[in-house]
């Protein structure tokens, strides 16, 4: 079995889980809306959940790749925290379904674990490193409690994404996350770095 096909068909399986939820579709659909046999299905995956969990790692690795990208062509620490906000405000905007979110959080334990991991791993210590070099660089405010606000800004993650604070029947969790961190990183931007980010801010 190829990579290239396990690539597209946890690329597809996203996608669905993202527009129809994950507790809404069973097996079978999934496997017919994916249009492979059961025994190519398992061939690759054990069950629904290993298929979840493969899809969050998947989308996980390509994260990752996007960011690495992004790291060779842009050199500025204000920029690139800018520009990781746009890929999260833009992958969010892929998530049209209410229960996505809360699927994962309720029926996937393992899958949304997968994904607080990486926050912790990856994402923390990506923004801690960069607001630093913002600091150095003279473009984010000098008096920033690094530790702090990196934590900070991981914990609105899950301030955005909780369906207590934002039910997502009456919020658009894409504009929610874009409200929060948008008036926060320009907090944070000295005169020098409102400057460098005022593209970003045009965009987003």
């Amino acid at each position: 079995m190829t990579s290239t096909l396990r690539d597209t068909l946890l690329e597809e399986a996203l996608r669905i889980f993202q527009t129809k939820g994950i507790t809404n579709i069973s097996l079978e659909q999934i496997m017919s809306a994916l249009d492979v046999s059961p025994a190519t299905f398992h061939e690759m995956f054990q069950d629904k959940e290993d298929l979840v969990l493969q899809v969050t790692q998947h989308d996980i690795s390509r994260q990752k790749a996007e960011h690495a990208q992004l790291f060779q062509r842009v050199d500025n620490a204000v920029a690139r925290l800018l520009s990781l906000l746009e890929m999260g405000i833009r992958d969010l905007r892929k998530v049209t379904s209410p229960d996505y979110f809360a699927d994962l959080i309720h029926h996937y334990p393992r899958a949304w674990e997968m994904g607080q991991q990486h926050l912790a791993e990856y994402s923390y210590p990506q923004i801690h490193s960069l607001l630093n070099e913002g600091i150095l660089q003279k473009t984010l405010r000098g008096d920033i409690n690094i530790a702090l606000v990196s934590k900070i800004i991981i914990e609105q993650l899950y301030m955005v994404l909780n369906e207590q604070i934002f039910p997502p029947s009456r919020y658009d969790v894409a504009e929610v996350f874009r409200s929060v961190y948008l008036y926060y990183m320009r907090g944070l931007c000295t005169e020098e770095g409102l400057k460098t980010a005022s593209t970003h801010f045009a965009r987003m």
